[in-house]
C-alpha cells in the first residue's frame, strides 16, 4: 500500500473473531484419542476444508457462505471496498481412510493415525486427496452419485400375496409342485437337475422382480483410487503435491520418493541420507515440500536445523543440493538443548514460491530462496519458555512438531504454542504485528496489552529470555501456560484472512 507521499506504509494489524467451531467439548467431557484432529488442509480455492484424526478418519467440510450470494467468490473479491461476510463451512462428509495394520516381518504396529492430507487437482466436479498414516499413503476420491432405488416390482398386487407367494389362479399355478417361503421344493424329486421340469404356460405370477431406478436423491461416496504402500522403511513425515498435477513426493526420516499419481507400485528414490553406517547418522528428514509453481524444485529440512533446496533437473538422485538455508548459532551458546530446539518441524513455501517458511521449536524463520546467507525474519514464538527447557525435556514436550502457515498474500504468518494458543505475525516490511490468540469462542481474551514483534538482535531476544526468567510459571501475559493442551496444526485460507486450527478434538475458525 503506497500513501500520497510515496511512503509504503506497513498494513494495519488485524482483528481477529470467532467464526465457527466443530467438535466442542463441552466441560469436563473427556477427549477420547481417536477423536484428537492429526492433520488440517484448505484446498487451492479455499472452498473445502479437510481433517484427519489419530482414528484414521478423513473429515470433509465445505463453504456455504459464498454460495447465497450473486456470482462467485472471485467475482465478489473483485467488487470495491472488502468483502464483510461471515465465512461458515459446514460439515460434507467423512471417511475411513486407514485402519490399525500389523507388521508380521519387523513385528511392529502401525496407526491409523493421519499424519499429513494433500488435496489434489479437481476434475468432473470431484474431489481427488492424498491422506497418509506412517507407511501408506492413498488416492481418495469423493464425488456426489445418485441414489439407486426400487421403485416397484413387475407383478400385479391383486394377483400377489405377501412375498413370492402365489394367488388363487388355478389355471397359472396348475402343474407346480408346493414350494418353501425361500423358493425350494417341498418334493425333492423336483430339483433344478429333474428332466421333467417345465414352466407353465401362462408364466409364474409370484416371481417377482425389482425395477431399479435413479432418484434425484445424491449422497457423496469416498472410494480408494491408489494405494502407494511397501516404498517407505521409517515412518512418513510429509506428502506434497507437484505443481505438475501428475507427481507427489512423499518423505520419512532417511528418504525422499517420488510418486506418479496413475501409478502406485513404483516410485523413484531421488533422496537418500542414509549412511552405509547407521552409527554414523547424525541427522534426518523431519519435512518436505515442491516448490509451487516450479515442478522440478523442491525443499526438505532437517533435524538440525538446515533447509535443503534441490533441483530434480541435476540428477536422478539428488543429494547435492542447490542451496542450503541455515543460520549460524552465536559463539558460545551451544547448550545440551541447541540442537534438539534446532530440528525445524515444518517447512512452507509462500503462494509465490519466493519465501519460506520453517518452524523450529522456538521460533518462526522467514527465508528468501534467494539469499542463502540467513533468515529475512525471525519470530519468537514462546520465548518464556527457555528457562524451562529442561522440564520440556523431562516431558518430551521439547520433542512435540508444531506445523507453520502463510497468508495467502504473504504478509503474515502464524504457528501454535501451548496452552491452546496460537500466534500471527506480520512480515511486511515496518511492521510490528505480534498477535496471541486462543483455540476458544473468544481468541482475544490472552492477548496482551503491549504488543511488539521480537526483531533479530541479540539484546532484544536477550530481554525476553528475562522477562520468561521472572516467573517460572506463567507465560509472558501473566497467564499459566500447559504443556497437555498444544496446538499442533492449523492452516491459512488461501485468499483471506481466516485460519482453521486444531485444539485436541475440536477444530476452530477464526475471520479477519
Amino acid at each position: 500500500m503506497n500513501g500520497e507521499d510515496g511512503v509504503t506504509s506497513a498494513p494495519a494489524q488485524l482483528e481477529w473473531k470467532f467464526s465457527q467451531v466443530f467438535g466442542e467439548r463441552t466441560a469436563g467431557e473427556e477427549v477420547q484419542e481417536v477423536d484428537i484432529i492429526s492433520a488440517i488442509e484448505f484446498d487451492k480455492t479455499g472452498d473445502h476444508l479437510a481433517t484427519g484424526d489419530r482414528g484414521g478418519r478423513v473429515v470433509l467440510f465445505e463453504r456455504t457462505d459464498t454460495k447465497d450470494h450473486g456470482g462467485s467468490r472471485r467475482i465478489l473479491e473483485r467488487m470495491d471496498g472488502p468483502v464483510s461476510r461471515h465465512p461458515e463451512f459446514r460439515y460434507k462428509t467423512e471417511f475411513q481412510s486407514h485402519e490399525p495394520e500389523f507388521d508380521y516381518l519387523k513385528s511392529l504396529e502401525i496407526e491409523e493415525k493421519i499424519n499429513k492430507i494433500r488435496w489434489c487437482q479437481t476434475a468432473n466436479s470431484a474431489l481427488f486427496l492424498l491422506s497418509t498414516n506412517d507407511k501408506t499413503i492413498k488416492y481418495w476420491k469423493v464425488q456426489e452419485k445418485k441414489v439407486k432405488k426400487v421403485s416397484e416390482m413387475n407383478v400385479d398386487p391383486s394377483k400377489a400375496m405377501g412375498n413370492g407367494s402365489a394367488g388363487s389362479s388355478s389355471a397359472s399355478t396348475s402343474g407346480l409342485k408346493p414350494c418353501l417361503a425361500n423358493g425350494g421344493s417341498l418334493d425333492r424329486s423336483y430339483s433344478y437337475l429333474s428332466n421333467d421340469f417345465s414352466f407353465p404356460s401362462s408364466g409364474i405370477p409370484s416371481l417377482r422382480l425389482p425395477v431399479v431406478v435413479t432418484s434425484n436423491e445424491t449422497s457423496l461416496m469416498a472410494r480408494c483410487r491408489r494405494v502407494y504402500a511397501h516404498a517407505h522403511d521409517y515412518h512418513i513425515n510429509s506428502i506434497s503435491n507437484n505443481s505438475d498435477g501428475e507427481t507427489f513426493i512423499s518423505a520419512d526420516d532417511l528418504r525422499i520418493n517420488l510418486w506418479n499419481l496413475e501409478i502406485s507400485n513404483q516410485s523413484f528414490n531421488i533422496v537418500d541420507v542414509k549412511p552405509a553406517n547407521m552409527e554414523d547418522l547424525t541427522e534426518v528428514i523431519t519435512s518436505a515440500e515442491f516448490h509451487p509453481t516450479h515442478c522440478n524444485m523442491l525443499a526438505y529440512s532437517s533435524s538440525k536445523g538446515s533447509i535443503r533446496l534441490i533441483d530434480l533437473r541435476q540428477s536422478a538422485l539428488c543429494d547435492t543440493h542447490s542451496k542450503v538455508f541455515e543460520e549460524q548459532e552465536p559463539p558460545g551458546s551451544r547448550s545440551f538443548f541447541t540442537e534438539i530446539i534446532a530440528s525445524i518441524s515444518d517447512i512452507k513455501f509462500g503462494k509465490d514460491g519466493r519465501y519460506l517458511l520453517s518452524r523450529d521449536y522456538m521460533t518462526l524463520k522467514l527465508w528468501d530462496i534467494n539469499m542463502d546467507s540467513g533468515p529475512v525474519a525471525t519470530f519468537q514464538v514462546h520465548e518464556y519458555l527457555r528457562p524451562k527447557l529442561c522440564d520440556l525435556y523431562e516431558n518430551d514436550s521439547i520433542f512435540d512438531k508444531f506445523e507453520c502457515c502463510l497468508s495467502g498474500d504473504g504478509l503474515r504468518v502464524a504457528t501454535g504454542s501451548y496452552s491452546n494458543l496460537f500466534r500471527v505475525f506480520g512480515c511486511a516490511a515496518g511492521t510490528t504485528e505480534a498477535t496471541t490468540l486462543e483455540a476458544s469462542k473468544n481468541p482475544m481474551r490472552r492477548q496482551a496489552q503491549t504488543l511488539s514483534r521480537p526483531s533479530r538482535s541479540l539484546s532484544s531476544i536477550a530481554r525476553v529470555v528475562r522477562r520468561g526468567a521472572d516467573s517460572q510459571g506463567v507465560d509472558a501475559n501473566g497467564n499459566s501456560f500447559d504443556f497437555t493442551s498444544k496446538l499442533l496444526h492449523l492452516a491459512w485460507h488461501p485468499t483471506e484472512n481466516s485460519i482453521a486450527c486444531a485444539a485436541a478434538n475440536s477444530l476452530y475458525m477464526y475471520y479477519a
